[in-house]
């Protein structure tokens, strides 16, 4: 494998053109768990402002950590995780013949972190810190920028007196994201803090294809010209370790929502939802209609409806190579020596290599760990040479019940909470 080292530079402080201001002045926040040049503050157009901690880890890459939220409308600030990072990332080629844990057996910090340079983060503001090597050094690392995110909301509606109103808002995302170079590829990792409360974690490949791994027709597809070299297909099936703590309470559960079918009315079909709580470590996979959150049995929004997480998993290709990578998701009882989802080297985890391992126990969660897992069957094409397209794969953390209301709410909507009486 090819690696390089680029120098640090200097820091940009433009964000996006979007004027970044911190946190307004009535919102409650608390003493910063980090020095100022590892924290990250500041506030949206629509006024939702985040907080965080963030470092480079040597295996892991990009950490962020103590990551809380307040809003306009809602001031009092809200943590919702202690921390959040890349896991693993295993890559098999579908030769056989190759595979590489690129976090454990390489890293996303120290020497394999790319300093940000020319349009890496332009419009943006080019952050600097130590790169997480043994000898470390202090560079452009991590990009933060706020990007508009589309329509947020739309309402086509009435007032009291019959008038015409359309509420409608443009959304605005807090990025961060890092360069890592592991070979020929090069990934993004990139954490996507929305207004509305809502966190995309997401990993995207671009670089190159490796020339090294050209295999025959039956496992490869043909790139260049006509049928003679055939680009292996291979997986990317990344994981993300997620620690919550909602509200700072350290009292989280997990619960699992099942969707099925209950007879048929009147109409239609009718379907029934049941809760699981999920109070033991296990790995669990998705079915149709069928989802998690991780909930706090201590903290309420106004309406006193107990605070949670969702978990949303999108486009995703499941590999089975390895027990580890079977299952979507895994919840474990934290403990600081399962730092990795596979490869875990760790002397006081001895016996705890994979998820599977550290499920096995079936302890109470007490502090649950999420364990992410969202795989990507690359098949090459002409169009990913060179450089390649950036492609991404991830997840998101969806706000339920974290608030009263859409925490974006205009004023003409606040009376609409509940069924109109």
């Amino acid at each position: 494998m090819n690696y390089r080292k680029i120098a640090a530079g200097g820091a940009v402080l433009a964000l996006a053109g979007l004027m970044l201001t911190g946190t307004p002045a009535h919102a409650k926040a608390p003493a910063a768990a980090c020095a100022g040049s590892n924290q990250v503050k500041e506030t949206l157009p629509n006024g939702t402002t985040w907080q965080l901690c963030w470092r480079m880890q040597p295996q892991a890459g990009l950490v962020l950590e103590k990551v809380a939220v307040s809003y306009k409308r809602y001031p009092q600030q809200l943590l919702v995780l202690d921390s959040i990072r890349l896991a693993q990332l295993n890559v098999p080629y579908d030769s056989g013949e190759t595979e590489y844990n690129d976090i454990t057996d390489y890293g996303f910090g120290g020497g394999f972190l790319e300093t940000l340079t020319g349009d890496d983060c332009k419009g943006g503001s080019a952050r600097t810190g130590s790169d997480g090597a043994a000898t470390p050094r202090r560079r452009k690392i991590l990009c933060v920028s706020a990007e508009p995110s589309g329509l947020a909301y739309r309402s086509h509606d009435w007032d009291a007196q019959g008038r015409e109103k359309v509420y409608n808002k443009l959304g605005h995302d807090l990025v961060l994201r890092s360069i890592s170079k592991v070979g020929w590829y090069e990934y993004v990792t990139e954490y996507r803090l929305h207004d509305d409360g809502q966190i995309s974690a997401r990993l995207g490949a671009t670089g190159d294809l490796s020339p090294g791994d050209y295999v025959n027709s039956s496992r490869g597809w043909p790139i260049g010209k006509n049928a003679r070299d055939y680009a292996s297909m291979h997986y990317h099936s990344a994981f993300w370790r997620v620690d919550f703590n909602i509200d700072g309470k350290n009292k989280d559960k997990v619960e699992q929502y099942d969707t099925k079918p209950d007879g048929r009315g009147p109409a239609t079909a009718k379907l029934k939802t049941t809760k699981t709580d999920i109070a033991k470590e296990g790995s669990f996979n998705r079915a149709n209609r069928r989802w998690w959150r991780v909930v706090s049995d201590t903290s309420k929004n106004t309406d006193g409806h107990k605070r949670s997480y969702e978990l949303s998993v999108g486009a995703d290709d499941k590999y089975e190579g390895h027990p580890e990578t079977t299952p979507d998701v895994t919840f474990t009882q934290s403990h600081a020596c399962e730092k990795y989802a596979s490869g875990n080297a760790d002397p006081q985890c001895a016996t705890k290599k994979t998820i599977i391992d550290f499920a096995k126990d079936k302890e109470t969660l007490k502090d649950p760990v999420m364990w992410v897992r969202v795989g990507f069957h690359h098949v090459p094409r002409d169009e990913d040479q060179s450089p390649m397209p950036l492609h991404w794969q991830g997840f998101d953390l969806t706000p339920r019940d974290a608030t009263n209301m859409n925490p974006l709410t205009p004023d003409g909507r606040t009376s609409q909470n509940g069924q109109p009486r």
